[in-house]
């Protein structure tokens, strides 16, 4: 079992909103599979769900084109004031997940979706913060749309990086991108402390069977699909 994976000392100082999805550890643990990818200068990279922009301007910082999406226009907000506060050229599109780039290709997708479990009745569409984690009762409102959608916006040998807990499916995930005609593997574990929503919503996720009562910890994995 690995611990959370280190804040890289490169996502610098950012500004966010109130109510947008700020760096944590997934945030971190997909960063890590970004690094490891070795993105080169050129690259065309698409940035899903982009949040604060962290994973945007990360690719950027090493000299990628990078395109951002995001349905909150705060995160937009956001994003496009870190990008330029860095001084990055990132082209920031609201819309919901790869919708502002149909028809475009790129060689490096990375997403860090909604995927919490969230009851029936909670709230019937999510909105402010919670917009950027829940995800439906299983946690896979989004991940499905993104399994079903990655291949068309990827260009041939391009990767994608997904981020999601344990709890909503990795086997289904893994399952579906094969499917596409991905190929596809876990490349990143790491177990993190629940944080607030998670822990509020501990009991609800037991009745569920999605966890035991006794944990205290999640799992989060990075998987890294691939268009042959």
């Amino acid at each position: 079992m690995t611990t959370a994976a280190a804040r890289p000392a490169d996502f610098g100082n950012l500004w966010t909103l109130p109510g947008v999805y700020a760096p944590q550890a997934d945030t971190y643990l997909l960063a890590r599979a970004l690094h490891r990818e070795g993105v080169t200068a050129g690259m065309e990279v698409l940035d899903v769900c982009t949040g604060s922009g962290a994973l945007a301007l990360l690719a950027a910082r090493m000299r990628a084109r990078v395109t951002a999406t995001d349905i909150s226009r705060r995160a937009v907000m956001t994003a496009r004031m870190n990008a330029a506060r860095a001084g990055h050229r990132i082209r920031v599109m609201r819309g919901d997940l790869t919708g502002p780039v149909a028809g475009r290709r790129f060689d490096l997708v990375t997403s860090n979706p909604p995927y919490v479990p969230t009851p029936l009745g909670h709230r019937s569409r999510p909105h402010g913060s919670a917009v950027a984690w829940d995800a439906g009762l299983g946690g896979r409102q989004a991940l499905d749309r993104i399994c079903a959608h990655a291949r068309d916006v990827l260009r041939p040998h391009g990767v994608l990086l997904l981020v999601q807990s344990g709890l909503c499916g990795v086997e289904e995930t893994l399952s579906r991108m094969t499917d596409s005609g991905l190929s596809c593997s876990v490349t990143e574990r790491s177990y993190v402390p629940y944080g607030p929503v998670m822990t509020k919503r501990l009991p609800w996720l037991s009745d569920q069977g999605l966890v035991d009562a006794d944990d205290d910890a999640e799992e989060l994995v990075v998987i890294r699909a691939e268009r042959s």
